[in-house]
């Protein structure tokens, strides 16, 4: 994915992402590249030129705590960058060797059976679809195929109508996968998804090298149905104990609100039984992240 360390690309990405006057700075002369310098950064962290140069370079290999606080400070990072710039330093001898599963469980599959009103489903960390109940398959029957979120969000015809707000859509995919590569740079998974998406959209491309950082969280969603119109709903994401490489996601509606009607009616509709459903080629590549 990179010539680099990923350290050092996710450094230089958002070294690249702020002006001077961005952290306080006056601006000299004329820049050869946006953003900050090297020496800029080194200046506002505390520490010295040559030793930011190693860090971003991956020849300084154990870095302080004290010193990547500074340099997420002068970064401006948020609080999940700054997890994830931790997560970057750590050598494979210090990453979780247990990946866990691949495979949702039983248990699991029937509790989202018996969320008929509800669309539930669960992801890997590339965003590869691992198994649903009914409704969700039923939502998501205008793709081509439900196999991977990113992949419905950036290449599938059907993605830019279903997702009414599709560029804060396509953020929060490529945030979300970046996050995920924190816990484990040398998935393949991630690795292939990203590598296939890339080659197939500049737009993907693009946002994958801003190197920002979000995983999946509470909020709501605006979506478009080809056979029941407009969706407004609110959705929730969890960890899945014993298998901390899966999310559960989670659709509600308000239950008097439109979108609740348009679910029944879409699940009234749904072609597959009221059971929870597997996709048809699941991924074989590795799949696992540590617990977020």
């Amino acid at each position: 994915m990179s010539n680099g360390t990923p350290l050092g690309d996710f450094l230089r990405a958002r070294r690249g992402a702020l002006k001077p006057q961005d952290v306080g700075l006056p601006e000299y002369g004329r820049r050869r590249v946006p953003g900050l310098r090297r020496e800029e950064v080194a200046l506002l962290a505390g520490v010295s030129s040559d030793y930011y140069v190693r860090l971003e370079q991956g020849r300084e290999n154990s870095p302080s705590p004290q010193v990547l606080e500074a340099v997420a400070q002068a970064l401006k990072l948020g609080a999940e960058a700054t997890d994830h710039l931790n997560r970057l330093c750590l050598t494979a001898s210090q990453r979780p060797r247990d990946r866990g599963e691949a495979e949702v469980s039983r248990q699991l599959l029937q509790l989202m059976d018996g969320w008929e009103h509800t669309p539930a489903f669960v992801v890997g960390p590339a965003l590869d679809f691992l198994a649903g109940n009914s409704l969700a398959i039923a939502l998501h029957d205008g793709f081509t195929q439900f196999d991977n979120l990113a992949r419905m969000v950036f290449v599938d015809p059907a993605g830019r109508e279903f997702y009414q707000e599709w560029e804060r859509a396509a953020q929060s995919c490529v945030a979300e996968i970046r996050a995920a590569y924190g816990h484990d740079p040398e998935s393949s998974r991630i690795a292939a998804v990203v590598a296939d998406l890339s080659a197939r959209s500049e737009e993907f491309a693009e946002l994958w090298g801003m190197h920002e950082v979000k995983s999946k969280s509470q909020e709501g969603k605006q979506l478009r149905h080809p056979e029941v119109g407009d969706l407004h709903i609110r959705f929730a994401a969890f960890t899945v104990n014993g298998a901390a490489h899966q999310q559960l996601v989670v659709y509600q509606a308000e239950p008097v609100a439109a979108t609740a009607a348009a679910f029944e009616t879409l699940r009234a509709r749904a072609a597959l039984p009221n059971q929870a459903a597997r996709p048809t080629a699941p991924p074989t590549a590795d799949l696992a992240v540590e617990e977020r």
